[in-house]
């Protein structure tokens, strides 16, 4: 495909990475409003419920690095064909899944395809768009990831309050990416890199190990209440060392996975920063709105997926429009702001209760989106101008990185607090319940809940504190959030670069590479 073909079919192209990029954001959106369903369908533990979606996640972010350098080795397009392909299949055996654990092994398949798509997406908006387009094409590309979590919760509530079953909210996958697939190989052009790195399998061994190692850490003591006792603690400094030797092993590296060098740019290491925050705020939040809505406000699927969708129309709308306001304001004013209006919205949380006006929350999450989408598509294409775009894959591979892994942890660590604050306030009204009830019970609002059901009217006055002691605990989630927010505007305040001063010479154009090497 030569350049000039490519060049008019650049927004065609874009679309069909958008497709892509959707149906891999959405999956996690639609699963976060079936949690509910499966909880009753399954009997699985909140514990095990944040492993559906941090099975995925991490090992999406571990590889995301590796398919980082695939793409840039044996391009991009066929890694993207590639990552579609096992998403769908994976998807079909999610959507049969018999038990948590088999769930979780097929989630862990969805993030192997998943891993392959994001990076591929981003490097090759990166080579089909002009400097002076790539901005607004990016800004699209975070819209529409965006627009991916009000989409996901509102299919899947409308698939599981139209009787369909739970697994349903993931065999939908499977007829986007066919059609995805399809424009992909008729549409999008091949790219690589004319001089690759190499494959650094022990980077991704050792990323994946003490990631997976970290979170279980902090989700075990989240469900016991006690993040010191030997089995979470453990799995904590565990992981943390093995991220270490992740570090020391990558330095050392003629191939790393992930280019430690690259963070020493402050710019690159802030952007980072920002994106990290933003997505542990957003995932966090996420998690603990869905069994809110659902539980504690009594709201089918379908009504809590659209009580969703400011916080996305709100991205939506503002993150390609981001670009304007990078231009007058720059980076650094433009990130800061949008991180502290996330904080502000996760301070504001506190006025939330089981009766607070609806459109209180609505409110909130409209901010919380502003914030969102002029935090993603600034700090997103501040990581990528600072690569050539022969790295693209690798700059791509870390930016989908720190996204993923900012959200698995936000899912960690807001929804263990969560669990802590919830046992904590909801464990002293259940001494008069049989021990292996009364442990139960106390795991989640949704397990209370349906305790209650079964005892045939004898604990229905329990559901009230029930709730009561759920709002309490997403506030203290929520302060979490802020607070990590307000240090990802305070790292974005100090190393981001500012406004490009009028005069100033440009940074040097990045340098063209094999783009249209095959013939679509």
């Amino acid at each position: 495909m030569d350049q000039q073909t490519i060049h008019h079919r650049r927004w065609w192209i874009l679309s069909v990475l958008v497709l892509s990029l959707l149906v891999v954001i959405l999956d996690n959106t639609v699963l976060n409003v079936a949690l509910p369903k499966i909880e009753e369908t399954l009997h699985a533990s909140q514990s095990q419920e944040e492993w559906f979606i941090n099975s995925y996640t991490l090992v999406f972010a571990g590889l995301l690095f590796t398919y980082g350098v695939l793409g840039d080795r044996f391009g991009r397009k066929r890694i993207l064909l590639i990552g579609m392909l096992i998403f769908g299949l994976a998807s079909a055996l999610s959507a049969f899944s018999s038990s948590p654990a088999m769930l979780i092994a097929t989630r862990s398949l969805m993030g192997i395809g998943g891993a392959a798509v994001l990076p591929s997406t981003l490097s090759i908006i990166t080579n089909v768009f002009e400097p002076a387009e790539r901005g607004k094409a990016i800004g699209i590309w975070a819209g529409f990831s965006g627009l991916a979590v009000a989409i996901g919760p509102i299919v899947g509530g409308a698939l599981l309050d139209a009787g369909f079953w739970w697994g349903s909210v993931f065999l939908i996958n499977v007829p986007v990416v066919i059609v995805g697939l399809i424009a992909i190989r008729l549409l999008v052009p091949e790219s690589k890199n004319p001089h690759p790195t190499g494959i650094d399998p022990v980077g991704v061994v050792l990323s994946i190990a003490g990631l997976v190692l970290l979170v279980y850490g902090i989700i075990k003591g989240g469900q016991a209440g006690d993040w010191t006792q030997p089995g979470a603690l453990g799995a904590i400094v565990g992981g943390v060392v093995i991220l270490g030797v992740f570090v020391w092993v990558e330095r050392r590296s003629e191939h790393p996975s992930l280019d430690i060098s690259l963070f020493r740019n402050p710019a690159f290491s802030a952007a980072s920063a920002a994106i990290t925050t933003a997505f542990f705020a957003l995932f966090g939040a996420t998690f603990y709105l869905t069994f809110y809505l659902q539980f504690a406000r009594n709201y089918s699927p379908l009504q809590a997926g659209v009580r969703l969708l400011p916080v996305a129309f709100a991205i939506a709308f503002f993150a390609p429009r981001s670009a304007k306001m990078v231009a007058r304001f720059g980076a650094k004013a433009t990130c800061t702001v949008g991180l502290l209006l996330v904080t502000a919205a996760f301070l504001m949380y506190q006025l939330i209760d089981v009766h607070t006006s609806i459109w209180v929350l609505e409110a909130l999450l409209f901010i919380q989106g502003v914030g969102m989408a002029n935090t993603m598509a600034p700090a997103t294409e501040s990581i990528m101008s600072t690569l050539p775009r022969e790295r693209a894959g690798a700059g791509s591979a870390v930016n989908n990185t720190v996204r993923q892994v900012g959200g698995a942890l936000g899912v960690a660590i807001i929804g263990s607090i969560l669990s802590a604050a919830y046992r904590s306030r909801i464990s002293p009204l259940l001494t008069d319940l049989p021990p292996g009830v009364r442990h139960t019970a106390g795991e989640s609002l949704g397990a209370t809940k349906g305790v209650i059901d079964q005892s045939n009217g004898r604990l229905d006055a329990l559901l009230p504190h029930a709730q009561a002691a759920f709002v309490h605990a997403m506030h203290v989630a929520s302060l979490g959030s802020a607070l990590v927010a307000f240090l990802g505007a305070l790292v974005v305040l100090r190393w981001l670069p500012g406004k490009r001063v009028a005069g100033r010479p440009a940074p040097p154009p990045h340098s063209r590479e094999t783009v249209g090497a095959e013939a679509s």
